[in-house]
C-alpha cells in the first residue's frame, strides 16, 4: 500500500513531528511559548520539560487550584477573583481543543506516541502481546481517569489551598505523571527520576512516579495505550467533547452486526463503536479520533471522520483492502518471524 495514502503512517508521521516540536520545540520559540498562545494545550506537554515549547493545561489547573481559589477561599477573599484564573485557562483550552476536539489524544500527544511506538518495538520484537482488553477489565479501568481528574487535578490541590493537606499535594499529578519522566529523560536530565526523601508525602509521590513510568513502558510493549486508559486529560476531553469541531460518525449498516472490525482496531476497546447501532455521533468518551476504526471499516462511508460536519476520511473498501493486506504483512514481520524462518532455511541446508 502506498505510504501516502495510508492514514496510520500520516498519522505516526504527526505524531513524531509534534513530538519533536513540543519536547524540544523551545529551542527555537523560547520556554513556554504557551505563555505567549494560550497557557493551556489540551495534551501532555509538560513543564518540567526546560526545552518544551509548550505545556499542558492540568498544570495551570493545579496550581489554580491552589494558590488561588483555595486561598481565596481560605482567607475569605474574593471567590470570584480567585476563580477567575482558572476560567481564562479553561477558556483558553476550549478554543484550541475546539479545532481538533479528542485528536489531541490521538495525533499529538508525547506521551500518547511514545506508548504506541512502544507496542510497534514489542510487535517487532516478537512479544506475546493482548491486542484487546477483556470488555469487563476495560468497564472497570474506565472510571479511574475520572477519580485521578477530580482527585489528583482539582481535589488535593484546592485542599492544600485551603490548609487541610500539606504543600506536597499542591500538584499531586503532575508529580506522578509518566510524561513529566518522559519529556525530561528525552532532554537528556535524569532529576525527575530521584526519590524526593523531603517529607513522607513526597517520598511516596516519587515512589509512585516511579513505578508508574516503569509500568507504562512494561505495558505499552504488549498492551495498546496503557496509560492512555487513565489519563486525566482524556476524562477532561471527554467533558466537552461535544464541542469540537473533529467527530467520528457512524451510519450503521446490518453487516455491523456481523463484523466488529472497526472495534478489534480500536486501540482503546471501545467495543460500542461496533455496538452502536443508532447514534450519528460515535466520539465516545475514551476515544482519541486516531481513526484506526475507520481504516478498518470494510463498509463503504460507515464510520467517517468529519470536521464540521464535513468529511475529510471515510470508510472504503477499495481503501480497506490494501490497508488490511498492509496490516498482515507489517504484523508477520518481526524479530521472533525471521528467527523461526532462520532456522527453517538452516535446516534445509544441513546435509
Amino acid at each position: 500500500m502506498n505510504p501516502l495514502k495510508n492514514l496510520s503512517i500520516i498519522r505516526k508521521s504527526v505524531q513524531i513531528s509534534a513530538f519533536i516540536f513540543f519536547v524540544y520545540g523551545g529551542t527555537l520559540t523560547g520556554f513556554y511559548l504557551a505563555d505567549k498562545v494560550s497557557g493551556a494545550l489540551p495534551a501532555l506537554s509538560c513543564a518540567y520539560d526546560m526545552q518544551g515549547a509548550d505545556l499542558c493545561t492540568l498544570i495551570p489547573f493545579q496550581h489554580q487550584m491552589d494558590h488561588r481559589l483555595g486561598e481565596a477561599i481560605a482567607g475569605g477573599g474574593n471567590l470570584m477573583m480567585g476563580l477567575m484564573p482558572t476560567l481564562i485557562t479553561l477558556g483558553t483550552f476550549l478554543v484550541l481543543f475546539a479545532l481538533l476536539n479528542k485528536a489531541f489524544c490521538g495525533w499529538i500527544c508525547p506521551l500518547g506516541t511514545f506508548q504506541e511506538l512502544l507496542h510497534n518495538l514489542g510487535q517487532k520484537l516478537g512479544l506475546q502481546r493482548s491486542e484487546s482488553l477483556a470488555p469487563a477489565l476495560v468497564k472497570r479501568i474506565r472510571p479511574v481517569k475520572w477519580l485521578i481528574l477530580l482527585l489528583l487535578v482539582f481535589g488535593f490541590p484546592l485542599l492544600t489551598g485551603i490548609g487541610w493537606v500539606n504543600h506536597d499535594l499542591g500538584d499531586p499529578f503532575c508529580k506522578i505523571c509518566p510524561s513529566r519522566m518522559l519529556t525530561t529523560l528525552a532532554t537528556g536530565e535524569t532529576s525527575e527520576l530521584y526519590l524526593d526523601s523531603s517529607s513522607s508525602t513526597a517520598l511516596t509521590l516519587s515512589l509512585v512516579a516511579d513505578f508508574l513510568f516503569g509500568l507504562t513502558i512494561a505495558l505499552a510493549l504488549s498492551i495498546r495505550q496503557p496509560f492512555c486508559r487513565i489519563c486525566p486529560m482524556l476524562a477532561l476531553h471527554a467533558v466537552f467533547r461535544k464541542l469540537g469541531l473533529l467527530r467520528l460518525v457512524k451510519t450503521a449498516t446490518p453487516g455491523c452486526d456481523r463484523c466488529g472490525l472497526c472495534a478489534k482496531a480500536c486501540p482503546m476497546d471501545i467495543s460500542e463503536i461496533h455496538t452502536e447501532m443508532h447514534k450519528k455521533d460515535v466520539t465516545f468518551e475514551d476515544c482519541t479520533l486516531c481513526g484506526r476504526c475507520v481504516e478498518f471499516c470494510p463498509y463503504k462511508n460507515v464510520l467517517q471522520l468529519k470536521y464540521a460536519g464535513l468529511p475529510v476520511f471515510r470508510a472504503d473498501p477499495a481503501y480497506f483492502k490494501p490497508r488490511k493486506k498492509a496490516q498482515r504483512e507489517w504484523e508477520g514481520s518481526n524479530l521472533l518471524a525471521l528467527l523461526k524462518g532462520s532456522r527453517r532455511v538452516a535446516r534445509v541446508k544441513q546435509p
